[in-house]
């Protein structure tokens, strides 16, 4: 009995321990449970986005990738990057201390800009004057006989013998002595004898015969045997042909008389400095041969064509030359000091520019290591600084040194390629975006993502297949309404468009960053009335 009582009180004892410690081990086990949650929960990643490219290209993926050199696409967690961080531009600090990049403000200013070009000295074309005799004769004797003389108008040039002046000379006299013999005789006869008179004289007159000789010839009243011929105006003889003894026959030049007091300077000015050169405007000239002197003129003429083979345009600029220092040939330099307005406008400098031959772009820095390329159009260039027209506003930043540095640290044509495109898609036509994925057919590669835009024509360059569109934002590309310059891709498009006209068009990246018009036509023409016009 004794030996049941104690198994009862081993086996309570033993189902007692039990529980004890099954109880304890519950307690354990829900304590050990809680406290991890508690941890996961305090370390809890933000969500993944998509994948990026190691190396810094446009592409990305919706899932965990390898590129062709086998490494892993990185995560982009939610909130690290917003959509349009694709076109940004990330530098660290210490980069940019070693890349030595410098910032400007972008604001207003007054550009002045000075043209610059070679001119070259040329006569007057309003002061040149030729002796051609309107009648035969022979030379008898030259005064003037060497080219380069000086010669003053009514100065004898050479006494010339001819046998219809003395024609002339003889019935002057003749019809001199008739008004004398009719001195008694009625009106009508001394007034044809005076008429007879003054048409002898007259025809003198039509030969150029000076007035000081015919009235030494009325004076005297004797035939003259050698006439004298003088110079037409003062100046100086550029060409001689006269020689003595040599017979001349009517219109035959003699002699070529320039005058030099004041002179011409054609300019070469290039195409695109022409819009800055006005009439009236002042300059200012130097030459070699007088280093020392600065000469004053004033544009008088801009001449309406343009040379095919160095693409510039004639500029006439008039100044005095009463010292005879400037010679026709001369070779000097003109500078056209130009202001296109007084007005100030928003200018950025040269330098912050990259161009890469369609679009011109700059690196506006938004804080913290951080750049965004941002396309603009520029107007003129004037003391290192470039007219903006579009693209930017007052008081942003831009980078003004180092931004090629820039581009190499941080592939930033990569960058471009990326411009406005959100993560994991690309756009199609109409603005609509589409998985990759759906972009690709099997056995066909995919081709350009195209997106579509409205405009109107602002300017139109037939010669190179370029034309400059104020369109409206463009929502597949996340571009705002702005002023750009697109390269048609085929140029027969152009040939129905006009500036001022409204259109629709659809561009397509050819390159890096850089798109391309594919088609373009009125907005209420169908796609392929435009197209069958247009090939």
């Amino acid at each position: 009995m004794k030996t049941i009582t104690r198994l009862i009180v081993v086996i309570a004892f033993i189902a007692a321990a039990v529980a004890a410690g099954y109880w304890w081990g519950s307690v354990e086990f829900e304590t050990s449970t809680v406290e991890p949650q508690k941890f996961e929960a305090s370390t809890h990643k933000p969500k993944i986005l998509y994948y990026r490219n190691p190396m810094g290209h446009p592409d990305t993926s919706p899932v965990p990738k390898k590129d062709s050199m086998g490494m892993d696409y990185l995560p982009v967690y939610e909130g690290e990057e917003s959509p349009s961080d694709n076109s940004v531009v990330k530098i660290s600090t210490e980069k940019i201390q070693k890349l030595g990049v410098r910032t400007e403000i972008v604001a207003l200013r007054e550009l002045t800009r000075t043209v610059r070009a070679v001119a070259t000295v040329q006569a007057d074309e309003r002061r040149l004057y030729t002796m051609a005799p309107k009648f035969e004769g022979w030379i008898q004797r030259l005064y003037v006989n060497t080219t380069g003389q000086a010669v003053k108008k009514g100065e004898a040039l050479m006494d010339v013998y001819s046998p219809e002046l003395i024609t002339a000379q003889h019935e002057y006299l003749i019809a001199r002595k008739g008004m004398q013999s009719v001195e008694g005789s009625g009106p009508e006869v001394r007034a044809g004898m005076l008429r007879l008179s003054e048409n002898a004289l007259q025809r003198l007159r039509n030969w150029d015969i000076s007035d000081s000789d015919l009235q030494t010839l009325q004076e005297e009243g004797r035939i003259k045997r050698f006439i004298t011929l003088r110079s037409p105006a003062s100046g100086a003889v550029i060409e001689k042909s006269a020689i003595q003894g040599n017979r001349f026959t009517p219109g035959e030049v003699l002699y070529q008389i320039t005058d030099l007091s004041k002179v011409w300077m054609l300019a070469d000015v290039f195409e695109q400095d022409l819009g800055l050169v006005q009439r009236g405007q002042g300059v200012t000239i130097t030459l070699d041969a007088y280093p020392e002197k600065v000469f004053n003129g004033k544009v008088t003429f801009i001449y309406p064509t343009v040379t095919p083979e160095t693409r510039t345009a004639k500029i006439r600029i008039e100044l005095p030359n009463a010292q005879g220092l400037l010679k026709p040939a001369m070779y000097g330099r003109v500078e056209f000091a130009s202001s296109r307005s007084k007005n100030k406008v928003l200018a950025v400098p040269d330098s912050a520019v990259l161009d890469t031959g369609i679009r011109r772009l700059v690196l506006v820095d938004l804080g913290e290591g951080r750049f965004e390329p941002r396309p603009l159009k520029l107007g003129i260039r004037a003391d290192g600084y470039a007219e903006v027209l579009g693209g930017l506003k007052a008081g942003e930043t831009v980078v003004v040194s180092a931004n090629f540095l820039i581009d190499a640290e941080s592939n930033l044509k990569a960058a471009l390629g990326g411009f406005g495109h959100h993560p994991g898609s690309t756009s199609g036509e109409n603005g609509q975006t589409t998985s990759g994925a759906s972009m690709t057919t099997l056995g066909a590669a995919p081709g350009p993502a195209s997106h579509h835009g409205i405009g109107n024509i602002t300017e139109m360059d037939w010669t190179h297949a370029t034309v400059t569109i104020a369109h409206d934002a463009i929502a597949s590309l996340n571009w705002l309404a702005m002023t750009m310059d697109f390269r048609v891709r085929d140029p027969a498009l152009l040939r129905p468009l006009k500036p001022g006209q409204k259109v629709s068009f659809e561009i397509a990246e050819e390159s890096a960053g850089e798109y391309v018009i594919v088609r373009i036509q009125p907005p209420n023409e169908s796609p392929t009335a435009s197209d069958q016009r247009g090939h």
